[in-house]
């Protein structure tokens, strides 16, 4: 017993060592726990193009379940923030949603994605960090779930517009499947100045309720959007095409700082 109890305390003494180099170098900005759905796009490359700062391309994926996607829609409900991943931030709650690049620094190895546009039921998030939200004067979601038999359906409105007209709104009816867990660590940089940037650590389910590429089970019963306006319209061109339907039951996101 005493041996297994050297050992134990050896063991979380490597821990610590381990987590001390991360722990010094970066600072926690946030914690939240959430609940997403997100939206997988292939868009106008040209029109994307004109979105990225200088020197940056889409980084495309060309096979798994992110294959051809050179933009996500992600619409989340945000349901306890903690200041500095330690205390209720205010406000606590809230629900936005934001356009995203998979991106890569061209002809080097850094990478990550950049947020390019947001719309924010809080006017104290807007323009934010990344300096691209707006503040929605129309915010409104909607989830439901009911369970019977062993089968959990779902359904979800979600519906964003500012008074300058950019507009993202949802409307999605599913039946869940078993969702797989997932972590990373990723770099989201400054649009304006990428040499700037967070690190989102997240841990999280994933649940791939259709997808064009890998083609699981579909999941999906109904399912409508719509996407425009000001900023943003040159994405949304009607010849844009969705390449995968993800839903994230649970997503644990810490935000910090180099």
């Amino acid at each position: 017993m005493r041996h297994f109890a050297r050992l134990g305390g050896r063991m979380a003494g490597v821990l610590l060592l381990l987590l001390a180099p991360w722990a010094a170098a970066q600072t926690v900005l946030e914690q939240a726990a959430e609940h997403r759905f997100q939206i997988d796009f292939r868009v106008n490359d040209a029109a994307l193009a004109k979105m990225l700062p200088q020197g940056w391309e889409p980084a495309i994926a060309t096979s798994g379940p992110a294959k051809d996607c050179n933009l996500r829609m992600i619409f989340i409900d945000r349901i306890a923030v903690m200041a500095g991943g330690k205390t209720a931030a205010a406000p606590h709650t809230a629900r936005l949603v934001y356009l995203a690049i998979p991106v890569r620094e061209s002809g080097t190895k850094n990478s990550g994605q950049i947020i390019i546009h947001g719309l924010t039921e809080s006017a104290a998030d807007a323009p934010g960090a990344f300096g691209v939200y707006q503040h929605a004067s129309t915010a409104k979601m909607s989830r439901t779930h009911s369970a019977a038999g062993g089968v959990t359906s779902g359904s979800e409105n979600w519906e964003f517009a500012a008074a300058s007209g950019e507009h993202m709104s949802l409307q999605v009816e599913y039946v869940r499947g078993p969702a797989r867990k997932g972590a990373a660590e990723v770099k989201f940089f400054h649009p304006g100045d990428p040499s700037k940037y967070q690190i989102f650590r997240t841990d999280q389910a994933i649940d791939i309720m259709r997808n064009a590429t890998t083609n699981p089970p579909d999941n999906i019963k109904k399912f409508s959007y719509k996407a425009g306006g000001g900023k943003i319209a040159a994405l949304f061109d009607g010849k844009e095409k969705v390449v995968s339907w993800d839903s994230f039951p649970w997503y644990i996101r810490t935000v910090s700082t180099p």
